[in-house]
């Protein structure tokens, strides 16, 4: 062959090869995609059908205990500020109230696993834990499966999910737990109010606290005068913590009185629980962090609550000026209750 047809030859080679190459590279683009660009606001956890869990998650999650609720002020701004997220405008709830919603739930796992969550907290996965778009961060909800019956309890500490007809991202562990891993699972959920917390009427089975209450730890709305409840039912009869189980925690020197009723007049109502050791422990806290006031308390029983409460006071005024001591002193906010 003719030295040019051979030149021409090697040259027509090597330009083929870059074409080749480059068409390869736009085949395999095409193939894998680009990620989705970010929105303003919480990223949007991943659903149940882009996301999975570990490939050997920790064994025994249907007997982790669900989320156990406790009084947590609603934070100011942070996670709880209006936000935008994939076009959607969200105002998070900042005021401690009811809520309750049907609609579709899902779940994140191992793509968020590890990550900070809209709170600052790190997200576990096996932790029992949700994302809601707007309920108080932080704050707790009941969550029920009506198709088998199923219900946990969860603590909201992230944003989402981002999706018109879901309500909530669950953890991995909270949707195993309720039976809604193999997709986006009708549910009903239902927040758990700090005044639920703190008389114990979130659990199952509990009765209300017939009196009004305030939360007991100090919010921005803690600053409103002490809360007045009227009682008219037969004094409860009272019972002396000095009976406390055996292998209880020593009590304080100024243990509550021993009372057969409670004497009429105006009381100071620090808690309210379903449990006498609740009571009990509490009021040990109590008469540490404040002995100027042991002498004073007792622990009543009543429609079902076990009731640590101070008094009795002759007029109004001067229960008020003792709750506001015991406000700025123990950062409670107690119940005034008047007893006839």
């Amino acid at each position: 062959m003719p030295r040019t047809a051979q030149h021409r030859n090697a040259s027509a080679e090597r330009l083929r090869w870059p074409s080749v190459l480059a068409l390869v590279a736009l085949l395999a683009g095409c193939a894998t995609g680009q990620r989705p660009a970010a929105t303003s606001g919480p990223t949007p956890p991943a659903s149940s059908d882009r996301d999975g869990v570990e490939a050997r998650p920790p064994s025994g999650l249907e007997s982790v205990p669900d989320a156990e609720p406790k009084l947590e002020p609603i934070r100011v701004g942070g996670p709880n500020k209006p936000y935008e997220s994939m076009g959607q405008t969200y105002v998070p709830i900042t005021q401690d109230k009811p809520f309750a919603e049907r609609g579709l739930a899902s779940w994140y796992g191992r793509k968020f696993h590890g990550r900070r969550t809209a709170s600052g907290e790190t997200y576990d996965m096996y932790a029992m834990t949700a994302a809601h778009p707007t309920l108080p961060i932080p704050s707790y909800a009941r969550v029920r499966n009506p198709a088998n019956g199923r219900e946990v309890v969860v603590r909201i500490n992230d944003r989402g999910p981002f999706h018109s007809t879901r309500i909530v991202d669950l953890s991995y562990t909270a949707a195993l737990k309720l039976g809604v891993l193999r997709g986006v699972t009708p549910v009903e959920l239902e927040r758990i109010t700090q005044d639920d917390i703190r008389t114990g009427a979130w659990r199952r089975g509990a009765p209300a606290d017939p009196a009004p209450a305030a939360p007991a730890i100090r919010t921005a709305a803690a600053a409103a005068e002490p809360m007045v409840a009227t009682l008219t039912a037969t004094p409860p009869v009272a019972t002396s913590v000095a009976t406390a189980p055996s292998g209880a925690m020593p009590l304080a020197e100024d243990a509550p009185r021993s009372l057969s009723a409670a004497a009429p007049g105006f009381w100071v109502q620090l808690g309210a629980f379903r449990q006498r050791d609740g009571a009990d422990g509490f009021h040990r806290r109590v008469a540490s962090e404040a002995d100027w006031l042991a002498p004073l308390l007792a622990v009543f029983r009543d429609a079902l609550l076990f009731r640590l409460q101070a008094g009795p006071y002759a007029s109004r005024d001067e229960a008020r000026s003792v709750a506001e001591r015991v406000r700025e002193a123990l950062q409670l906010v107690p119940v005034i209750v008047e007893r006839r």
